[in-house]
């Protein structure tokens, strides 16, 4: 299959493609999904195939409107309303009980299902396009770091896909946060760039955190994640980087600027140059930022 990068102006023929059961590659504000229709069960295997995804690592579903949300989950809880109305479209994903009609291999054989809605003009567009969520999980070879360019997914899928839609940089990086409302209270499955403060904030109610051997009912949270061909290491005391691959929130010369924005383009430069080993400088403001340290620990395979 031969793989074309195209600008946004084909949104109608990527569109197409969707009905059609193929996959296609889009921007959002976190990181490029490949998408397929929540419903088509033949295009979601396709993603799973595409990607080498284990089957037993549930997917997102993204949505265009609000009330798609009651297309794919049971008679959403009041929560999920006050929040959607206060985040979307934003990064922030719902986990639901999900109805009959969504195929397991949406969730992984699970009863729930995560739900989100870009805030990406183009994603949002797409999604309307095809007349039904997109599911669509990041846009690279499982394991790898999620692609904030159209090149990265490229490098991973060319020749998978038909189709990549260009839309520039990602505005923020990383993927979104994964709030589950499934239970008593809500619970944080994945930090994002929406802070588990901020949602409580908009709450008004505490969020809780999953316990270790939780069932696994959202993507990040299960197998290495997020990786470069290199290893990664934290290294807490800032005396003890060697170099020459060196990732920092606050750079000295030499190093390179660690944020939510560059982490997955900097590991990808790290293959693109050969380095053996990126360091990590885990000063204070980096182990405060659980967004970040999430996909540093899964990326440095611990936990």
């Amino acid at each position: 299959m031969k793989t074309r990068i195209a600008p946004l102006s084909e949104i109608p023929a990527a569109a197409e493609l969707l009905k059609q059961g193929e996959p296609v590659v889009f921007p959002t504000e976190t990181v490029y999904g490949l998408g397929a229709p929540v419903f088509d069960e033949e295009a979601i295997g396709k993603i799973f195939a595409i990607k080498r995804r284990p089957p037993d690592n549930p997917l997102i579903a993204h949505v265009g409107a609000f009330e798609d949300a009651l297309t794919l989950s049971c008679s959403p809880p009041p929560t999920f309303w006050k929040l959607a109305h206060h985040f979307w479209p934003g990064p922030l994903a719902f986990v639901l009980r999900k109805n009959a009609r969504v195929p397991p291999a949406v969730s992984a054989g699970h009863p729930t299902i995560a739900i989100r809605m870009p805030s990406h003009p183009a994603a949002l567009e797409l999604i309307r396009a095809v007349g039904q969520p997109l599911a669509a999980p990041s846009a690279n070879l499982s394991g790898r770091p999620s692609p904030t360019r159209a090149l990265d997914a490229w490098e991973d899928l060319q020749g998978r896909v038909a189709l990549i839609l260009d839309g520039g940089e990602c505005r923020i990086g990383i993927e979104s946060t994964v709030l589950s409302l499934t239970g008593s209270e809500p619970l944080l499955l994945r930090p994002g760039s929406i802070s588990k403060e901020e949602i409580e904030e908009a709450l008004q109610c505490k969020v809780s955190l999953p316990l270790p051997d939780s069932p696994v009912h959202s993507p990040g949270m299960k197998y290495r994640h997020y990786a470069p061909k290199a290893e990664v290491r934290l290294v807490l005391c800032r005396d003890e980087l060697k170099g020459p691959f060196i990732l920092s929130p606050d750079p000295r010369p030499g190093e390179r600027l660690l944020s939510e924005k560059t982490l997955y383009a900097e590991l990808r430069e790290a293959d693109r140059m050969g380095a053996a080993i990126v360091e990590i400088d885990c000063s204070p403001s980096l182990l405060a930022n659980a967004a970040l340290m999430n996909r540093l620990s899964k990326a440095a395979q611990i936990g």
